[in-house]
């Protein structure tokens, strides 16, 4: 459960914000978990790509774009594992930018979550002081506590009665329109790129190697993970998954050490949309939004503290572009900008270096 925190708020957002059928989603992120424990014997943490989450979430994007979002990420993750291209990726994007992504990345989740718990102030500060409280807590996780609290709310104001009854109930099938892929690759998904190199990727598969050095598992593995399973889920209701060292090292903190944890985790999912698909629906649409908020609201600030190790004045050009272009245009275009911006110093720096 160490990365339920970041996987909760998101996962209600995808299913009451966007649509998502609650079915598809759960089974297929069970079905991901247990095929994942099984191969690598080790914890191995499944996350949303937080970028095209937050995005698809703050500006509402039908089910459609959201799975061809997948499987564009699919694709791209496919073809970097097979050619080993995430390795020149993260050789020409600097820290400065992927910075600046989670920055951005983290106001628009903040934002977000600051509407949400605009609804019930009270219960949002509330829930904001038992995150900070319960945040290393061992025997009870905050992420649980606040949903068992929301849970309780729910019962309390008498909206259980109009939850369906559990049912049992496949996933879908699923798919997208053809222009969905570009235009979420263009919203999002380019921006995507970087973060998931750097956390999902080369972050991991060195926390793994510290944690379990007699296992290692190298990045083009991570990369065709990545790549398979987006081809798949968007076809049955999944949502775009990638790994993250912060799952991770929240798992092991809680004491997972083996891939038992991801298959314990996948029944609980798999047995929650084959049976409780209709009951998390209508549970999720009653949850106190409040609640969601704070969650997001501490998920959004722990993002923009990442930003604390850009402290050279060089690299806070290109953070700061990629900010600014990011919250008033969209994510793949604040990449772009610091992109170019990181290197168009850095020409001038060179030329400044060689003029006697």
């Amino acid at each position: 459960m160490g990365d339920f925190g970041t996987l909760f708020p998101l996962a209600i957002g995808y299913i009451v914000v966007n649509g998502l059928n609650p079915a598809g989603f759960l089974v297929m992120l069970g079905v991901t978990n247990i095929v994942i424990g099984l191969v690598y014997r080790i914890p191995m943490p499944l996350q949303p790509m937080k970028v095209l989450a937050v995005v698809a979430i703050t500006q509402k994007w039908s089910p459609s774009m959201i799975y061809a979002s997948g499987f564009a990420m699919g694709v791209i993750w496919l073809i970097f594992g097979i050619t080993n291209f995430v390795g020149w990726i993260s050789k020409i994007t600097p820290q400065s930018v992927v910075r600046g992504i989670q920055v951005a990345l983290g106001a628009m989740l903040a934002i977000e979550a600051v509407k949400r718990m605009s609804t019930g102030w009270a219960l949002g500060i509330i829930s904001v002081i038992l995150i900070l409280l319960l945040r290393k807590n061992r025997y009870a996780p905050a992420a649980v506590v606040l949903m068992l609290l929301g849970a309780g709310i729910v019962a309390l104001k008498g909206e259980f009665q109009n939850i369906a009854p559990p049912a049992f109930r496949l996933p879908p099938l699923t798919g997208f329109r053809g222009d969905d892929v570009w235009q979420s690759l263009v919203r999002a998904g380019f921006a995507q790129i970087p973060l998931t190199v750097t956390n999902a990727t080369i972050s991991t598969a060195a926390l793994i190697k510290k944690y379990w050095p007699d296992r290692p598992v190298h990045e083009r593995q991570l990369s065709l993970n990545q790549g398979i399973m987006n081809l798949v889920v968007p076809f049955f209701g999944g949502m775009p998954m990638c790994h993250g060292a912060g799952g991770l090292a929240g798992q092991y903190y809680f004491g997972a050490r083996t891939g038992g944890a991801n298959i314990i985790e996948g029944i609980i999912e798999i047995s929650l949309g084959l049976f409780f698909s209709a009951s998390a629906a209508g549970l999720f649409s009653a949850f106190p939004a409040a609640i969601i908020g704070a969650m997001m609201l501490l998920v959004g600030i722990e993002l923009v503290t990442f930003a604390k190790d850009i402290r050279h004045t060089e690299n806070l050009l290109p953070l700061g572009t990629t900010v600014l272009v990011s919250l008033v245009s969209n994510m793949g275009l604040g990449f772009l900008a610091g992109l170019l911006t990181h290197h168009i110093l850095q020409v001038i720096r060179n030329v400044r270096e060689q003029t006697p």
